[in-house]
């Protein structure tokens, strides 16, 4: 259903608890009131992304992804707001199955912006861990620092730690595939 419809649904429901409650009639007024204000908050807070959200703590990507996939037209089904959170989403879904195909995902969720910055802390670390497998170490540590700059909460601390050790070991395995013993 459309942003804008959900929007005159409720606005129509909320204006009705209105008239409701005018006329006298409290007790049909308050749930029809109750009801609308479900109504409004679903134009915020999409119930499939919230749906697909709880899959994904719940680490049913399956189900995360066919809750997302039922999500058609992202720009006109979701508030504005929302739209980078889909494409991280659907990122993560994505780098569970094809890791490398998933850094468009993050790279436009970053693009359309964030209001959490540990959200965006996730997609640079996710970033970051794909230029890693890129063998790009200077991208890598890029998109580490600013993970480490975005995670004000210190959150990701130990996974930014754990990549920054991966990319130590990374320069040590270079350094050992570059060595030629002379006989």
């Amino acid at each position: 259903m459309s942003n804008i419809i959900r929007l005159v649904i409720a606005c129509t429901v909320l204006g009705g608890s209105i008239a409701l409650c005018v006329f006298g009639f409290w007790g049909w007024g308050i749930p029809v009131l109750l009801i609308g204000a479900i109504i409004l908050l679903t134009f915020f807070f999409n119930e499939k992304m919230l749906v697909a959200q709880y899959f994904l703590r719940k680490e049913n990507t399956d189900k995360a992804e066919e809750w997302l996939l039922k999500i058609t037209d992202y720009e006109k089904q979701l508030y504005k707001s929302q739209h980078g959170y889909y494409n991280l989403l659907m990122g993560l879904i994505e780098s569970r199955k094809q890791p490398m195909k998933s850094e468009k995902y993050f790279k436009k969720a970053l693009s359309l912006g964030m209001t959490m910055s540990h959200n965006i802390a996730l997609a640079k670390i996710s970033l970051a861990g794909i230029s890693m497998a890129k063998r790009n170490k200077r991208e890598a540590q890029m998109y580490l620092s600013e993970a480490t700059k975005d995670d004000k909460n210190k959150l990701l601390a130990d996974q930014i730690k754990m990549m920054k050790g991966q990319l130590a070991q990374m320069d040590k395995q270079q350094v050992v595939k570059g060595f030629r013993p002379q006989y």
